[in-house]
């Protein structure tokens, strides 16, 4: 695993319940703001129930991808009280 997957594991390992963050702030917290493709090419790949990716979504709101599937993503923020990522 890279140095950036693990920056961007840790940001997003520490987004709270109820709270998202846009592809765009994590790769900006990660001190690269032009990587949010990259930020969700790694989550794409991640499969550790401890980092929470479902919480990262678009810009413009909307979840974006999942891999475990969109009705997953939403089924889970909505059972953490995520207003309505469209």
């Amino acid at each position: 695993m890279t140095l950036f997957a693990q920056t961007i594991y840790n940001i997003v390992r520490r987004i709270p319940k109820g709270q998202t963050m846009t592809y765009k702030e994590v790769a900006r917290a990660a001190g690269r703001p032009k990587a949010y493709r990259a930020v969700g090419n790694i989550l794409n790949k991640n499969y550790d129930p401890n980092i929470l990716c479902h919480r990262v979504i678009r810009s413009d709101g909307s979840m974006g991808g999942y891999n475990r599937g969109a009705s997953t993503k939403a089924k889970r923020l909505k059972e953490e009280k995520v207003h309505n990522p469209t």
